[in-house]
C-alpha cells in the first residue's frame, strides 16, 4: 500500500486534514519532524477529528532518521513539488510508494528534492503559486491508488486494503 509522508509540517488544520485523507484511505503516514507546532492529538483533532484513531502515524525525529528507516525497508520516495518535471496524471505510481509533502510555507530543501527517486507536479494555471498541500495530497494519492488497483468498484469507491 502506498504511504504519505510530511516533511516538517507547519500547519496543524492541514496536517489533521491530511491525516484524515490517510485514515480513509488506510494509509501510513511518517511525519518527519521538526514540525512547526507540536505534534500531539490536542493539535490536529479540530481537522482530523477522531479520524485519528484510525491511521498508523510514525514520527521520524529527523531527516536523516526518516532517509535512513526508508533506505531499510527499501521504499521508493516521490516528492510532491511544484518544480516537478511530471504530471502526477502521467508518473507510473507503484505499491508501496510513498508520496512526500513540502512544509506548507516552503516546500523542502535542495537537499530533500534531490534525495527523492521522482518529483511529481500537479498542473495549475500560470501565474498561481500552488495548490493547498492537503488538496495536493489527495490529488495525487487519489491517482496513485487508481493505478495500484485499489478501489473495489467505483459503485463502492471503497479501498480494498
Amino acid at each position: 500500500m502506498f504511504r504519505l509522508a510530511l516533511y516538517q509540517p507547519d500547519i496543524p488544520q492541514n496536517t489533521g486534514t491530511m491525516l484524515r485523507l490517510a485514515a480513509c484511505l488506510g494509509l501510513a503516514v511518517e511525519i518527519i519532524e521538526p514540525a512547526g507546532f507540536d505534534v500531539s492529538d490536542r493539535h490536529l483533532r479540530r481537522s482530523g477529528l477522531d479520524y485519528l484513531d484510525h491511521v498508523a502515524i510514525t514520527r521520524h525525529r529527523s531527516w536523516d532518521a526518516f532517509s535512513e528507516w526508508r533506505e531499510e525497508v527499501g521504499i521508493r520516495l516521490v516528492l510532491a513539488t511544484t518544480k516537478g518535471a511530471t504530471t502526477y496524471a502521467d508518473f507510473a505510481f507503484a505499491p508501496g510508494d510513498c508520496l512526500l509533502m513540502g512544509r506548507e510555507s516552503a516546500g523542502v530543501p535542495d537537499g530533500v528534492h534531490a534525495a527523492a527517486d521522482a518529483r511529481v507536479l500537479v498542473p495549475i494555471r500560470p501565474g498561481l503559486r500552488s495548490l493547498n498541500v492537503a488538496v495536493a495530497a489527495g490529488m495525487i494519492l487519489g491517482e496513485a491508488m487508481r493505478q495500484g488497483g485499489a478501489w473495489q468498484s467505483s459503485s463502492t469507491g471503497m479501498p480494498t486494503a
